[in-house]
């Protein structure tokens, strides 16, 4: 059953992202595993129309729905939202980087590319003050997650175990749990997050 938390799991605000695109690299993902549209938001836990309609590239997704598809295809949002590029050197400038847009007004920055055969994904989150971006269901077995706070203070919420950390404050944690990040302080929280999953078979 879709939880309903996250509303339609559609966001107004659709940023710079090519929603066909996205849309396509999903359903190819999944064609891929053999995977049905119904089987596929089954495991997402999504409704079969919302997956239905990112696959078509008519509404853009929220964060934690991208993440839901993300985890449910053995994958990153990176991978869903970028290209894969050459794996010798990649340069990604400012400019290149897609910003992914949450409720509430906080971002999320993808720094790193996406490189064939490697699960690897880096991304720079901005909460603004008093906003919870949501918790997020456990990445398969065999992720890792680390997280970097650059500034203010992060509520990070591991099995609803709570870890505050302030600006300078690293983290190491086992992705396979339930995690939530929230800024309960009065200025922007800033960190970076690096997350690496086993290749996909």
């Amino acid at each position: 059953m879709m939880n309903s938390s996250i509303g339609d799991g559609f966001s107004p605000v659709e940023g710079d992202l090519d929603l066909r695109a996205i849309g396509e690299r999903v359903r190819g993902l999944r064609k891929a595993r053999g995977d049905t549209l119904a089987t596929l938001a089954r495991r997402a836990e999504l409704s079969v129309s919302m997956l239905s309609a990112v696959e078509r590239g008519e509404k853009a997704a929220t964060v934690l729905v991208l993440h839901r598809i993300a985890t449910a295809l053995g994958t990153t949002i990176a991978r869903l939202v970028e290209d894969e590029t050459p794996v010798r050197a990649t340069v990604l400038r400012r400019d290149r980087q897609t910003v992914i847009p949450g409720e509430g007004g906080w971002t999320r920055r993808i720094v790193s590319p996406v490189v064939p055969g490697i699960e690897f994904e880096m991304m720079q989150t901005t909460l603004p003050p008093g906003t919870d971006a949501g918790e997020y269901g456990p990445h398969p077995a065999g992720s890792h997650e680390y997280l970097l706070v650059l500034d203010g203070v992060l509520t990070l919420t591991l099995d609803g175990v709570e870890h505050i950390l302030a600006a300078g404050d690293a983290i190491h944690h086992d992705g396979h749990c339930r995690h939530g990040y929230r800024n309960d302080g009065t200025t922007e929280c800033r960190y970076v997050l690096a997350m690496t999953e086993r290749p996909r078979g």
